[in-house]
């Protein structure tokens, strides 16, 4: 059984209030077949007999009450079977970020922030209505987490990733973990140019890491050969050292199973050496995440 510590994934209950986008089917861009309550017991059944979770980090789930959806994550690792963590959401531009931090902090499982940035010139790929990082204030909060210990899951497109590295260098104490592989949005040849050119820009600071996840987002009829060139480009561009896989489930639950997800990052990386593998399947996690065994 492929043992694996997964550093994406979302968990969420619609009993809360607040996920208000995932309580009609098909709104908000969410799915219908995701629109639901996704717990924690559905999600740690999703591997079978053919992959088993060992450790989880849950990522924010854009709640209309951050400090309230940590609270509630708190509970569900307090009884969760495998270690969990936690990104929690936050707005690093915002006056009383500092003080979310310390609401965040009374628990236990708080390991740091995501905040998406993504921005595109198609509407229908454009998440935030600002160009957050370019804002001083929003640069600030991402040293604020680096003096906390805290991390950044960095969440945006490839023509963004130049401006993304400036900032990694101005906040060297920050570690950033970039999510989704880079999404590389743009499905041409110039778009797998300016994914590459930007992913080595990333790489080159480094106090920035890589969650290979996602990639079902934007390959729906994905197969373990169209993965495969953007798999191997990110681990040769990052290291085994600083890339780790994920699952984003339930969001790839649209495109996938669980087990033929994990099966087909295995057999991509089947060359690798077994430190290498257990370092992309579960030691970069526990160690980016601080996630104890």
């Amino acid at each position: 059984m492929l043992q694996v510590v997964d550093p994406h994934i979302h968990l969420w209950d619609l009993w809360t209030r607040i996920y208000p986008h995932f309580e009609k089917p098909g709104k908000g861009g969410a799915n219908a077949a995701i629109s639901r309550s996704y717990l924690l017991e559905e999600y740690l059944e999703e591997g079978g007999d053919e992959v088993e979770v060992v450790g989880a980090v849950h990522v924010e789930a854009f709640p209309t009450d951050p400090v309230k959806e940590s609270e509630t994550l708190q509970a569900v690792a307090d009884r969760s079977p495998v270690p969990i963590v936690l990104v929690a959401h936050g707005d690093l531009a915002a006056p009383d970020f500092p003080a979310l931090l310390d609401r965040h902090a009374q628990f236990p499982i708080f390991r740091g922030i995501r905040q998406v940035v993504n921005r595109h010139a198609d509407p229908r790929l454009n998440y935030i209505t600002r160009d957050l990082m370019y804002e001083p204030t929003w640069i600030d909060g991402l040293k604020e987490l680096g003096r906390r210990g805290l991390s950044f899951d960095l969440q945006l497109y490839p023509h963004q990733m130049e401006k993304a590295a400036e900032l990694a260098a101005a906040a060297s104490d920050t570690q950033i973990i970039l999510n989704h592989a880079g999404m590389w949005a743009d499905r041409d040849l110039a778009g797998w140019k300016a994914w590459k050119a930007g992913m080595r820009a990333l790489a080159a600071e480094p106090n920035i890491a890589v969650k290979i996840s996602g990639l079902g987002m934007l390959d729906k009829a994905w197969t373990v050969e169209s993965f495969r060139p953007l798999v191997l480009e990110t681990i040769e561009i990052f290291g085994t050292d600083r890339a780790m896989f994920a699952s984003n489930f339930p969001v790839d639950k649209l495109t996938s199973d669980f087990p033929t997800l994990w099966k087909a990052f295995a057999r991509i990386t089947e060359g690798a050496s077994e430190t290498e593998k257990a370092g992309l399947f579960r030691d970069n996690s526990r160690k980016f995440y601080r996630i104890s065994n």
